[in-house]
């Protein structure tokens, strides 16, 4: 497995059921007046988005923010201010969501990013959402681990598709700031649960995801 710079290496942890996974870290039995809120990080084309997709169908009264959203024409990775503010600051006080990024208003995009009341779960999905500065505002941080080829083969096949980077400069652009962010951070040191994006381990992908351990710890 290809390894950016100092990250450490994963071994499998076990198979689980993602309902299982999903009690074990966020219950809305945890909190009361409030969703409980789970952020979900890692690269770009880990599988952030598809297992934030996986959580949300498994609930009626679950929503999900991509930060990408929050992002959207505003600073790929300087959103954190607006996350909080206008998204994980009201959900926590038990209140509805619905916030116009300056983003799209500016540049006339349509919409806004809503979270009703009566939320059990708030999944907060992107690369960067499980970041130290937000980790006061959230309940629990899985972070998706896929190995970096994976990823960029994944993020070249997208290239030019709807959710994916409009050119090959823009996904260049786009790495040359994640890589050194996710560097810093390294949030799967702490991270409550590493998830598998991709594996060869046997389970069910209609309702199993499969965990991981950290192995070592990388080198300089």
């Amino acid at each position: 497995m290809q390894r950016a710079t100092d990250e450490p290496t994963f071994a499998t942890g076990r198979v689980i059921r993602l309902a299982s996974l999903v009690e074990e870290l966020g219950s809305p039995a945890a909190v009361t007046g409030r969703p409980a809120i789970l952020a979900i990080d890692g690269r770009s084309s880990s599988g952030k988005t598809t297992l934030a997709r996986r959580i949300e169908a498994m609930s009626l009264t679950c929503s999900a923010v991509h930060t990408d959203d929050i992002a959207w024409n505003h600073s790929r990775f300087g959103w954190a201010d607006l996350l909080t503010e206008h998204v994980l600051a009201p959900a926590r006080r038990g209140r509805p969501v619905s916030f116009l990024p300056p983003g799209w208003e500016s540049h006339g995009r349509q919409g806004r990013i809503e979270v009703p009341s009566g939320c059990d779960l708030l999944v907060v999905e992107g690369v960067g959402a499980g970041r130290q500065e937000l980790r006061p505002m959230v309940d629990a941080v899985i972070w998706v681990e896929t190995a970096l080829e994976t990823a960029e083969a994944r993020d070249l096949a997208r290239v030019g598709t709807p959710g994916g980077a409009r050119s090959m400069q823009n996904m260049r652009d786009w790495l040359a700031e994640e890589r050194p962010f996710l560097g810093a951070e390294r949030t799967w040191e702490w991270a409550d649960a590493i998830v598998a994006g991709a594996t060869d381990v046997a389970h069910d992908p209609t309702r199993d995801v499969v965990t991981l351990v950290i192995s070592d710890h990388g080198g300089g």
